[in-house]
């Protein structure tokens, strides 16, 4: 007998083609429109899974799926929804979902996900609900939405998280928003930029010192470790961290103990560790200025934050966003025009999401106008042109020329070695727009998705880090 799915969806287009797909794979699939149609079908039938849309004709398919999931508790549920927020990808996860798909999703990957829902057989319990505020990332990219993703998947454990990304992607943003949607939001969110503090001081600031433990120590010091005890530590700009300060970090990650400088008593500590950094950690490892077993200690779920010149769908919502915040504190209230929008998508924003925040307030701030037009954008980015193509193309071979003359490969290796650092940012960035769907990226890069596939084994590129299961 073949297991039966209740399809819950108002588009009948959309459902239409999700029910072609799983009958073609001999899934028996009922399809309603309502919530009120899913609890009569449930009361009538056995399903093996639940697919549903959010926005629905009478409500909002989450918010009662916690009443399903008390009649119905090894039932799988599988959330679609174009309301593509970091929002919605929680509100799924707090109500154990098995997985959340954000709209427009690759109909393969859907239906390969039904049948391990179904052979999993029982979906997660429901997680205690939590107030979601106003939740501090904004985007609705393809990119964004394998950010969300993979933070909604670290919710529900204590595994440590490597944020990667530019300076002013927003690394900060996602570390808190990964501890205050998560289990130890009760607990304290302890940030220390690794970076800005001295080397001779970064171990005291870490791990605290006693009294007496050098000059100018007159009073015994808590550390970071110890303040964050029952929260969240985030380490930023790791890759800056001195060599020496490393060794003891790792000696701390491994046993969840600490000693004070100058201190002879172990401290157990109960800390979830968020790190981030700017910048590639893989050559600092082999010029032995950071420790490749450390790396490996942090890099236990990778997010990759794409820069805003690859997210540029999700300016307008950004700069909207950052509008209404001004407003809030006091700046006269703004709009900004299609036309404007347009304008801010041409900038290089090579500040990333922080530049364009600042250019909003300026804007909120100086323009006259209500609505703020082209011209009022084009005069704030002023002191920044747009570069020319013939510029970028310029750019993009100086920096090969530079990277050729630091790495220096050997002979017989050039063509190859210039290659892999050529494909690398390529493929990841085809990833990271597409979610981590291989499929969508092979066609984004006008490649065979076998030969796609050949060449991130090769280059030690994994796919699952922007988003998407292969």
């Amino acid at each position: 007998m073949s297991n039966r799915i209740l399809l819950i969806e108002d588009d009948t287009g959309i459902a239409m083609v999700i029910k072609a797909a799983l009958e073609a794979e001999s899934y028996t699939v009922d399809h309603c429109e309502s919530i009120a149609c899913r609890d009569t079908m449930l009361a009538q039938h056995r399903y093996d899974a639940l697919l549903t849309d959010v926005v629905l004709t009478d409500g909002d398919g989450i918010e009662t799926l916690g009443e399903v999931r008390i009649a119905h508790p090894d039932l799988p549920i599988i959330i679609l929804s174009a309301q593509n927020t970091l929002d919605t990808a929680v509100r799924a996860s707090d109500t154990g979902a098995f997985e959340y798909f954000p709209k427009p999703f690759d109909l393969e990957e859907l239906v390969s996900t039904v049948g391990q829902a179904i052979s999993r057989g029982k979906a997660t319990p429901v997680a205690e609900a939590h107030d979601q505020g106003s939740l501090p990332l904004v985007g609705r990219s393809q990119a964004m939405q394998g950010v969300f993703r993979l933070i909604t998947r670290v919710l529900r454990n204590d595994l440590t998280v490597l944020i990667l990304g530019e300076s002013g992607t927003g690394k900060e943003l996602v570390a808190e928003a990964i501890h205050e949607l998560g289990s130890r939001r009760t607990g304290p969110f302890v940030a220390v930029n690794t970076a800005a503090i001295p080397r001779e001081l970064i171990e005291s600031e870490l791990f605290g010192h006693e009294k007496g433990a050098f000059t100018g120590a007159v009073a015994r010091n808590v550390g970071k470790f110890e303040q964050a005890r029952g929260g969240t530590l985030f380490l930023d700009e790791i890759g800056d961290m001195p060599i020496e300060a490393q060794t003891r970090l790792l000696r701390a990650l491994q046993s969840g103990r600490i000693r004070r400088v100058g201190g002879q008593e172990e401290i157990a500590v109960d800390v979830r560790i968020v790190a981030a950094t700017n910048r590639d950690l893989k050559p600092l490892i082999e010029a032995g200025q950071f420790r490749e077993d450390l790396f490996y200690r942090l890099n236990v779920v990778p997010i990759p934050l794409p820069p805003l010149r690859e997210r540029s769908d999700d300016i307008e919502a950004l700069a909207s966003h950052f509008l209404a915040l001004a407003a809030e504190e006091g700046l006269p209230f703004h709009r900004i025009s299609a036309e404007a929008v347009d304008r801010l998508k041409l900038h290089p924003w090579r500040g990333n999401v922080r530049e364009l925040r600042n250019v909003m307030y300026r804007l909120a701030l100086l323009s006259r106008e209500e609505v703020i037009d082209t011209a009022t954008v084009a005069s704030a980015l002023a002191d920044e042109p747009v570069p020319s193509a013939e510029a970028r193309s310029a750019d993009f071979g100086s920096a090969l020329a530079n990277w050729l003359d630091d790495v220096r490969p050997a002979d017989g290796e050039l063509y190859s070695a210039a290659l892999a650092a050529f494909e690398r940012p390529l493929f990841e960035h085809a990833l990271r727009q597409t979610g981590g769907n291989q499929l969508r990226a092979a066609e984004l890069l006008g490649i065979n998705r076998n030969t796609l596939r050949k060449r991130l084994v090769d280059l030690a590129i994994e796919a699952d880090r922007f988003g998407q299961r292969k």
